[in-house]
């Protein structure tokens, strides 16, 4: 069609199903259907971006009536935009152990419940526990004759307990999401663990902040990598001049045992077979042996950029694609987690994540970990509470001395542009020198 130099069109179909139960009681539970397109339209003056509901597939004068509407929207944007070139290709999605779609609502509702009920405990005043379950059919069509079609099923739960004592309160939180099936049977231990948590809190110290050697666990270094590392090598943050990155390529702002990797294709929760764009997905090392050696891109922001590859493009169904990460992590070293608390000596080991705030054009950042242990001759001693872990990206990225050989990855969901995708984190133990450590705690 005259003036159009590309387009493509994502159709997702898929089911929602959703529990929630607070103190023993089903506020709510239930299943929604969805089904949305998006359809990008480029021309010489930009993109005209066609969100559709209810999408009927159609072709012939009907579908060109569609690239027409959008294409006048193009003319609105004014931009010129090129696309960087991407290899093709769809990985098989994980078989599913057991779809989560035979099981039915009532049986999920009582499996549910019996994980909320299991973090019962005297000092526990709040139990809440949700379920999550989406399953999607996705289509991807574009003028250059690339057509892919999958299906995935993604589903998991959290369990929360608060816990009370003399105006004293505290809180445990576990979760658990997957892409391979059906995952609520056999977890009372993870709303017991959460309440056994919350209760040991109302006893943990809290601790004075500092300079201090620090040892952190999987979670909160997958955190660390995602927040930190991860939106800091997103091409468009890169091409915005929002990243403490931009220009980095090739310079060390680590030691030789720090590699962080963003891999869509890695079989977790952010697992994706094929991008949003309908590019092939790959292993990307953000950094390599300490030095910065790729970005995150999409098309668009590859042409703009470079230094990278595409693959990292993603949205939520009827929404545009956004360049995001997918499963991020820092790369397995060759220390025993025994050998790191040795090294460390004396210090703090810092637990879980509880959210926090980075900046990556500035590079700088604020974690606040779950919980955490004094560590003292290499051995962890006393549990503390309400303790951070804050400082300089590229000044922390230094102080990694130390990466454990056992690496795990955490679940979960990031937010960018109104939009909110799948994810995963990871990291193995490490050792960090010279950490900013906040606490609420007095000599």
């Amino acid at each position: 069609m005259d003036g159009i130099s590309y387009y493509d069109l994502r159709h997702v179909t898929g089911e929602v199903t959703h529990i929630d139960i607070d103190n023993s009681i089903v506020e709510s539970a239930g299943t929604s259907f969805f089904n949305k397109a998006i359809l990008r339209v480029l021309d010489k003056t930009g993109w005209g971006i066609l969100q559709i509901d209810n999408y009927t597939p159609c072709s012939g004068e009907k579908f060109d009536e569609l690239l027409r509407k959008a294409s006048r929207l193009a003319g609105i944007t004014q931009e010129s935009v090129s696309l960087g070139d991407v290899s093709r290709g769809i990985r098989p999605v994980p078989r599913l152990l057991e779809d989560p779609r035979d099981v039915s609502i009532e049986e999920k509702s009582s499996l549910l419940a019996a994980i909320e009920k299991s973090a019962m405990h005297p000092d526990v005043v709040n139990r809440r526990a949700n379920y999550v379950e989406r399953a999607e059919k996705v289509r991807f069509s574009d003028s250059s004759g690339n057509e892919y079609s999958y299906e995935m099923s993604r589903s998991g739960f959290n369990v929360l307990a608060v816990a009370s004592r003399n105006g004293n309160i505290q809180m445990g939180y576990e979760r658990e999401h997957t892409i391979h099936g059906f995952n609520l049977r056999q977890h009372l231990d993870l709303g017991k663990k959460a309440a056994e948590i919350a209760v040991a809190l109302l006893d943990a110290k809290a601790v004075k902040g500092g300079k201090m050697q620090a040892v952190l666990d999987p979670e909160l270094a997958g955190v660390f990598a995602h927040e930190a590392v991860g939106h800091a090598s997103e091409g468009d943050l890169v091409q915005e001049g929002n990243s403490v990155l931009k220009g980095r390529i090739g310079q060390r702002i680590g030691n030789d045992t720090l590699t962080i990797v963003d891999d869509p294709g890695l079989p977790e929760f952010g697992f994706d077979p094929v991008d949003a764009e309908g590019a092939a997905v790959k292993r990307t090392e953000i950094i390599r042996g300490g030095i910065v050696n790729a970005y995150l891109h999409t098309r668009e922001s590859l042409a703009a950029v470079g230094d990278g590859v595409a693959g990292h493009a993603r949205a939520m169904p009827g929404e545009p694609p956004l360049v995001r990460m997918s499963n991020t992590f820092i790369e397995s070293g060759d220390s025993t987690a025994e050998e790191i608390f040795a090294e460390c000596r004396r210090g703090i080991f810092l637990k879980g994540s509880r959210g926090g705030q980075v900046d990556p054009g500035r590079g700088i950042f604020q974690f606040n970990a779950e919980y955490g242990y004094l560590v003292e001759d290499g051995q962890c001693t006393q549990m503390i509470r309400d303790v951070s872990l804050s400082g300089e990206i590229l000044t922390t990225l230094h102080g990694i001395v130390l990466c454990g050989n056992d690496r795990m990855m955490s679940p979960g969901y990031c937010g960018k542009g109104g939009q909110s995708v799948p994810v995963s984190d990871g990291a193995p133990h490490i050792l960090l020198n010279d950490a900013v450590v906040g606490g609420s705690g007095v000599d």
